[in-house]
């Protein structure tokens, strides 16, 4: 990756009248030790006549020697070059063994050669404390550079001095001030009398504006610039001349351009010469213009390229409207720490000790962006084989129709802050809320660790074995026992309050009744979940299996009114204080003899073997927890109750004035809520971004949802142990739906799926070009004909079944693809069209009417990403459009062979967006050069014979090994 850019530079000299000139020296030529490549080089010198020779000092710096044989009133010298601006490691050097550390001595031979470098005079007070300061040191040669180059950067203050001449080390030190020239003879000096030769330079210093801002610091210069810069070179053996920034505080990089060294600052001035005397005036003028940048991840687009792939997405939205496609796209992209590249959790394993406190700044920041008064809730996730507990997943809820679902945000507890919470505070929690539900609150009852468990537990350790410092192999066994006995097993773990909303002669309400436990105690089960999950349900009087009063979600393609208008908390207020009346009504009812409109069956108990459907088996859990409160919801029937729990809840937490924690059952889905969610995952976080119903939508979802990852310092992108550029590891993972099942373009047009998977299987580029490192029949989302040889045969089989079908069920498509797009081991999930949730038969959430594209990693940045959902709107407005029906391709062996290869891959995926483009969705090939850069990136090039070689790294597919 490089930047070309053109340096302008142009001073003249205006006369009052016409005056000889001697002759002048010019050291305006990038010196022959530049490491920036320069490409091209012009030196322009005004009046025209005169004569110029070029030659080298004898520090091997260029000279240009200039001879005016006529007076003249004007001199103009104008330089004009092109740099190449690579990035340069300014520590890639190795050291002589004996120079490794300091202090050191040159050899005789080098302090000959060196001896105008070290030339020294008696130091004055200032400098010589200074000096006496780093003496006595010893140190890596390299640290005691930067500590004395860093030191000076924050003790002298930079100010342009446009006064000649450089000041003396004792003015510097005393005035605590000076130019770039000041503090870089003050650091020569200082080397010298620490042993070190050292020089000074004077040259081009290139600043060009960082893509990405920088958070722990200043990110430099706001615009491009150049000036003329001085700085100081360090002769190390075994490295040469290294380049010290004293301005700075850093080593000389790629924007250093020396053009002239020397012992002495008087020998590096850029013009020196006389004239005869006279008045004159001075015009300087300096300049640095981008002419070429390489395609990069960290700046992907021009303006006005993104600008035209902003006008061709909406340009699409418009079609897609006008025939009634109704597509939503949500994503599931994932980030990594910027600050620990190293650690397990963000390489290898799910959970560890920062990524649950950096998801939990992730998801209120995404809440401010996203959901202002939506609700933040801390439930479970996902449990793998061998993980110990369920994974964490932290969740924003909100209402699309912009209503309220929690209103206060000082009631949402500070999970970094301890409240001093513990049991009292609960139950005093816990009987408000019952009161506020309407339920009875005196069937709130304590919950204990199960004593006796735990008892036998420590009776089972090693006889020589403190249970309060166990060396136990198990970690979460030893913290679990050690943070039981550390506060008794006798004490409160929290309070549960049984509760259920009914259908009652009042009409629905909460309601709550007793366990009828058989030791009337209620003990946890041993474990480390919240208590919520701990709950002995299973001691519960007994109930037939067909009474059971078993939890079904609702099928999420009903038919559902729009919530009622205003905030749920009011909402709740105002239906609280009907169901009030209402209790009094039929209370002056029940004193007139109509005892069984009150009756409470839900307090009864139960006979001896008698079937107790009507006791209440779910419960509301209040839990202090490291001094913060955790309320654990319970399930409940639909997302009313939810909201209507959730906004009594608020309503008491205000009236205490107790922030909480929402935790435990969250609801099922309703598409007239919207969600986001921050789940681990292996080595990264996982966002599960919201659908998006329009390309402007999306762009806002996945900009803010990058900007605001960036802000919580997680990155996008890391580097292999060879410095290649590479993903997160995980993926960036591309939703296609509808608002609701019923509108998935998908269940509504089976053949968008067929015509998807056709053309997929035509243009092996889209499989490749977005994919991660991990390709291949065992990876991630591998292709369907990657695996099995008779799978196209199946395919084909499925089309025609389709074919035969007359009006499109919603069933279809997933019994024709179930069992083709799977893995090698059958698992639907792990494909690259992932058809889980599109209409499973297995679950509700399974019937979403969603197409989960897997074989996208996560791109490095948010422009890249909505590349890729730009070329796969347009292709679903194509077939659409224009059904893909062609026969399908039997790449055999090519697919793991040519189709690894970038010169195929990119021509093929021309091809792609040339068939976009006849469609008359015109997306260039250049807006995809920084994603074939990043996929492939370039190694080098060379001429051979007049032919151009590229050399760029290739595709190599993965497979599982047998001991793995």
């Amino acid at each position: 990756m490089s930047i070309h850019v053109a340096l302008h530079h142009r001073t003249s000299y205006q006369y009052e009248r016409p005056v000889g000139h001697g002759a002048h020296v010019v050291r305006l030529r990038p010196a022959p030790h530049c490491r920036s490549n320069v490409l091209s080089y012009s030196l322009k010198v005004g009046p025209m006549e005169h004569f110029i020779n070029w030659q080298q000092d004898p520090q091997a710096n260029y000279l240009a020697r200039l001879m005016f044989p006529e007076p003249t009133d004007r001199l103009d010298i104008e330089v004009n070059l092109v740099v190449e601006m690579s990035v340069q490691n300014p520590f890639d050097f190795f050291l002589e063994p004996q120079a490794e550390t300091y202090p050191f001595a040159y050899d005789p031979e080098q302090g000959h050669e060196l001896a105008p470098f070290l030339k020294v005079g008696k130091p004055e007070p200032l400098l010589e404390g200074l000096i006496a300061r780093f003496k006595g040191k010893t140190a890596r040669t390299i640290d005691f550079l930067v500590e004395l180059n860093s030191h000076l950067q924050g003790a002298i203050d930079y100010r342009i001095r446009m006064e000649p001449g450089v000041q003396t080390p004792e003015e510097t030190l005393k005035l605590a001030s000076g130019s770039c020239r000041d503090s870089a003879w003050l650091l020569v000096t200082l080397l010298r009398h620490l042993g070190l030769a050292s020089r000074f330079v004077s040259g081009y210093l290139i600043q060009l504006k960082a893509d990405v801002k920088s958070l722990d610091g200043p990110s430099g210069a706001e615009v491009d610039f150049t000036d003329l810069h001085a700085w100081t070179e360090v002769y190390l053996p075994g490295a040469g001349w290294i380049g010290l920034d004293p301005t700075s505080g850093l080593l000389a990089g790629e924007g250093h351009l020396p053009l002239a060294c020397s012992p002495d600052p008087s020998s590096a001035a850029p013009v020196t010469g006389a004239v005869e005397k006279c008045e004159s005036t001075i015009e300087h003028e300096m300049s640095v213009t981008r002419i070429y940048e390489s395609p990069r991840t960290t700046l992907p687009y021009r303006e006005e390229q993104w600008q035209e792939i902003l006008k061709t997405g909406r340009k699409i939205d418009s079609d897609l409207n006008a025939m009634d496609v109704r597509l939503t796209m949500g994503g599931e992209p994932t980030f990594i720490s910027m600050d620990d590249f190293d650690g397990a959790e963000w390489n290898t394993a799910a959970v560890g000790p920062t990524k649950r406190i950096i998801s939990g700044e992730l998801i209120k920041r995404l809440r401010a962006k996203f959901a202002p008064g939506g609700l933040l809730f801390y439930g479970q996730g996902k449990w793998y084989p061998g993980e110990p507990l369920p994974r964490w997943s932290l969740a924003c809820y909100w209402r699309k129709d912009g209503q309220a679902i929690w209103e206060d945000d000082s009631l949402i507890a500070d999970e970094s802050r301890d409240y001093q919470y513990d049991a009292t505070h609960a139950k005093r929690f816990g009987i408000a809320l019952a009161g506020a539900l309407g339920a009875d609150p005196k069937w709130l009852q304590p919950a204990h660790e199960d004593a006796l468990y735990y008892m036998w537990r420590e009776k089972r350790l090693p006889d020589n074995v403190d249970p309060l410092k166990s060396n136990l192999k198990d970690k979460l066994e030893r913290d679990r026992l050690l943070r039981l006995f550390d506060q008794g097993l006798g004490e409160v773990v929290g309070y549960a309050l049984p509760l259920e909303r009914r259908d009652t002669a009042q009409g629905l309400r909460w309601t709550s009744g007793p366990w009828f436990l058989r030791d009337e105690t209620l003990y946890l089960l041993p474990g480390d979940s919240p208590m919520g999950f701990r709950l002995p349900l299973d001691s519960l009087p007994w109930v037939k299996e067909s009474e059971y009063p078993w939890h079904v979600p609702e099928d999420p393609t009903r038919n559902l009114a729009p919530f009622p208008q205003g905030p749920s908390r009011m909402l709740a207020f105002q239906r609280r204080e009907w169901e009030k009346a209402t209790a009094v009504r039929l209370a002056r009812f029940d004193r007139e003899g109509e005892n069984a409109a009150l009756d409470k069956p839900w307090e009864k108990k139960p006979a001896p073997q008698e079937s107790a459907s009507w006791i209440t088996r779910s419960a509301l859990c209040i839990e202090p927890r490291d001094g913060r409160l955790h309320i654990f919801l319970p399930p409940v029937k639909n997302t009313e109750d939810f909201l209507d729990l959730v906004a009594t809840i608020e309503r008491t937490a205000q009236s205490l004035e107790m922030p909480v924690i929402l935790e435990g059952t969250a609801p099922d889905y309703d598409p007239r809520i919207n969600v986001v969610k921050v789940t681990p995952d292996p080595g990264v976080i996982e966002v599960n971004l919201q659908p998006a119903a329009s390309w402007d939508e999306l762009v806002f979802n996945t900009s803010t949802l990058y900007e605001e990852a960036h802000l919580c310092r997680l990155a996008t992108e890391k580097f292999m142990i060879d410095g290649r550029h590479c993903g997160t590891g995980g993926g960036n993972h591309i939703i296609i739906g509808g608002e609701t099942p019923s509108d998935s373009p998908l269940l509504r047009r089976p053949d968008l799926l067929r015509s998807m998977i056709t053309f997929w299987n035509h243009h092996p580029s889209l499989s490749y070009l977005f994919s991660g490192l991990f390709v291949g029949p065992t990876s991630q989302a591998p292709r369907i004909d990657g695996a099995r040889n008779d799978s196209i045969h199946e395919l084909e089989i499925a089309f025609k079944t389709l074919e035969m079908q007359g009006t499109p069920l919603p069933w279809q498509v997933d019994r024709a693809f179930r069992n083709l797009l799977i893995d090698p081991t059958g698992n639907t999930h792990r494909a690259e069209f992932c058809i889980d949730k599109l209409y499973s038969p297995d679950s509700a959430t399974g019937r979403l009417g969603l197409l989960e594209m897997r074989n996208f990693e996560m791109p490095p940045h948010h422009q890249m990403s909505l590349a890729q959902h730009l070329v796969l709107r347009a292709l679903v407005a194509r077939f659409w459009r224009e059904p893909y029906t062609k026969p399908l391709v039997r790449w055999d062996s090519e697919i793991h062979d040519r189709w690894m290869l970038p010169h195929f891959i990119w021509q093929d995926f021309r091809d792609v967006l040339s068939d976009l483009r006849e469609q008359g969705y015109w997306i260039e090939d250049d807006w995809f050069a920084p994603h074939l850069e990043f996929r492939f990136p370039r190694i080098g090039e060379f001429n051979q014979r007049g032919v151009e070689v590229e050399m760029r790294h290739a595709i190599e597919p993965w497979h599982v090994l047998g001991e793995e």
